[in-house]
């Protein structure tokens, strides 16, 4: 197995996990936050298709397709286009909700689509490329798909975590 496909089915797992956890819930539970720091399944959700979009946007040199694709008028938050989503503090956090269940699925559905199209086209070979040399030690394009996925499965997780904590099982 390629590393490229051992990335996509660790994707495949997070995106399965993610949907399994919003199925069994309301819309109106799943954008509930149940304590001030533990961010609702909604905003685990968004917060991963946005972290995946700006990641690989930003490896393959595209614009991002949260405005490329028109889902920051989709989602219509009462947030910047360029929050940095990672740091929001709970009431920005609080702002990430909707009301069409599908919309989140397909904006979920749609960056981790676009992660697995670029790697599937990727030479495994510029793995090893110094992509960012920002940090001590410089980050490679493998380093960078990792953090991402990454965190992708880290919080489908959470989401679970989430899920248990607002409805109980």
């Amino acid at each position: 197995m390629k590393n490229t496909e051992f990335a996509m089915e660790m994707l495949e797992r997070a995106q399965e996990r993610f949907e399994d956890t919003f199925d069994q819930m309301t819309i109106e539970e799943a954008n509930q936050m149940p304590a001030p720091l533990i961010k609702s399944v909604v905003w685990l959700m968004w917060h991963t298709a946005r972290e995946l979009d700006m990641q690989i946007s930003d490896l393959n040199g595209t614009d991002f397709l949260w405005t490329s694709a028109g889902w920051s008028e989709k989602f219509a938050l009462d947030l910047p286009d360029d929050t940095p989503d990672y740091r929001h503090m709970p009431e920005e956090a609080a702002k990430v909700v909707v009301n069409d269940r599908q919309l989140v699925l397909d904006y979920l559905a749609a960056s981790i689509e676009f992660t697995k199209e670029y790697l599937r086209q990727l030479d495994e070979s510029s793995l090893d490329d110094v992509i960012d040399t920002n940090w001590d030690p410089p980050v490679t394009r493998q380093v960078r798909i990792v953090s991402a996925i990454d965190d992708a499965v880290m919080h489908s997780g959470q989401a679970v975590y989430t899920r248990r904590m607002v409805i109980g099982k």
